[in-house]
């Protein structure tokens, strides 16, 4: 047996997890169970390393290529990273990931992953045995018994088994995010499953069904990749051409229209974790039906969620709710209605709400910024930089100062000297100019950045290995 590439796919922004995935850190970057748990992007890869698993393709956002590398190295993963430049849903993103397999490997077989859903089975044993159906040119989609009707996920409905390949069957139809009552009909039938994202093939197979349902789309996808650009992380498609590839999922640009089409069962436990109250139904709760992470009290709260980041959470009193804590932003929502705060996050975006988009707090490989507070007229954010380390501030950003807190630390601009910083000294960058800040002591150093002008991001030039390591906020 040859080898499977598993596909992972990063994107999405995870706004229904709301106020700990954002825009620029979403969903599948974050711990699964808090704290210091792997998040579920790394939950996902190592499910699928090991016997017959070869490194992983991973595509997403180019903005994000970052963190996905960071993540790769903390569980000491290797794999190749594609970076979209625009998002343009599953379908282009898969046929890049053909494509770029193929230059490699003129038979990969090619597994398609989400990065956020939580698993618990035996996936890899089903993919196997659908391994040589894969091979003789089938596309093979994975599904999941239902336990209840659920609106919010696709279905695939059992079209009866296929003679030759023990467990495989024809797909009867698709059916997407049905109403209640023919999701309670699917159920009842019993011969329906939940769509669960997952699906494998030869990566001929996917190039050559695009090249006969969507032509246009395989040219535009082909161009982005042959034109591709790289970066310390993995390669960056053309966005030319990428944007030209028509904006669909796999399921509805090909799946629903070949005949190669074909239903594998998984025998195991999913959940694609789309609201707060998955969140809930994944944890291990108390015996008082709380699932708690962080420094939480709770007095007479029953079947809650209650999560916090930094500081001491205290709940009385409080029965059925979700109360999730971050530096910079508290949800608190009764559990029924906690899928509605996909209407807070539009209010944060239509007031332009920098809570919408990012964390306050960011780590690097030389070591930590966190924002203090931001008015429109300055930006204060205090920066802790590891022993040895160094890092490059951007200049083009506005006028800034740099303050000495703690440390032997040092600052040189282009065609300046270095000049000591000293505890209180404050030095001013001129605009426009680079600089670079060093710790050259033993113990992790300390400096305050005040900036004249409201800053969207840290203006730190994110440069080779220090945009490679960077990790999630």
């Amino acid at each position: 047996m040859s080898h499977i590439v598993p596909l992972v796919l990063c994107g999405g922004s995870g706004s229904r997890l709301w106020p700990v995935s954002r825009t620029d850190s979403p969903k599948h970057f974050h711990a699964v169970n808090g704290g210091n748990s792997l998040s579920f992007l790394q939950e996902t890869v190592q499910r699928h390393t090991g016997k017959r698993m070869r490194d992983p393709i991973l595509v997403t956002n180019a903005r994000h290529a970052h963190y996905v590398r960071a993540q790769l190295d903390e569980i000491q993963v290797r794999g190749e990273i594609i970076g979209e430049p625009v998002a343009r849903n599953t379908g282009p993103a898969v046929l890049a990931a053909a494509f770029r397999a193929l230059e490699r490997d003129p038979d990969a077989v090619l597994l398609v992953l989400p990065s956020d859903h939580v698993i618990e089975g035996d996936v890899n044993g089903t993919v196997h045995a659908m391994y040589d159906a894969a091979e003789d040119g089938r596309i093979i989609t994975f599904g999941v018994r239902p336990h209840y009707p659920e609106t919010g996920y696709g279905y695939i409905t059992d079209g009866g088994p296929i003679d030759g390949y023990d467990g495989l069957h024809h797909v009867g139809e698709f059916v997407e995010k049905p109403p209640l009552d023919r999701a309670q009909a699917l159920l009842d039938g019993g011969r329906a499953y939940w769509a669960s994202g997952i699906s494998m093939f030869r990566a001929d197979t996917i190039v050559e069904e695009y090249r006969r349902l969507d032509p246009i789309s395989l040219m535009a996808v082909h161009h982005a990749l042959a034109h591709r650009a790289f970066d310390g992380n993995g390669l960056v498609l053309e966005r030319g051409a990428f944007e030209k590839a028509e904006s669909l999922p796999t399921e509805v640009a090909v799946f629903e229209k070949t005949r190669a089409i074909a239903l594998a069962p998984l025998q195991v436990s999913w959940n694609d974790v789309g609201s707060w109250e998955a969140m809930h139904g994944i944890g291990t709760p108390d015996a008082q039906g709380n699932v708690i992470s962080g420094d939480v009290i709770s007095v007479e709260t029953r079947n809650s969620l209650v999560r916090s980041q930094d500081r001491l959470v205290a709940v009385i009193g409080l029965e059925n709710v979700v109360v999730v804590d971050t530096s910079d932003a508290l949800l608190v929502a009764s559990r029924s209605e906690a899928q509605k705060v996909k209407q807070a996050v539009q209010a944060l975006n239509l007031s332009d709400r920098q809570e919408a988009h990012s964390h306050p707090t960011h780590r690097f490989s030389w070591g930590e910024s966190h924002r203090a507070f931001s008015t429109e007229a300055c930006d204060v954010t205090h920066l802790t930089i590891n022993a040895g380390a160094a890092l490059t501030i951007d200049g083009s950003c506005g006028p800034m100062h740099l303050i000495g807190v703690r440390g032997d630390l040092a600052v040189s601009g282009e065609a300046s000297p270095r000049e000591p910083l000293s505890k209180g000294l404050r030095l001013s960058l001129a605009e426009g100019r680079d600089f670079r800040v060093e710790n050259l002591g033993t113990t992790r150093g300390e400096v305050v950045l005040v900036s004249n002008t409201h800053m969207v991001e840290l203006p730190v030039a994110k440069s080779g290995a220090e945009l490679r390591d960077e990790l999630r906020a």
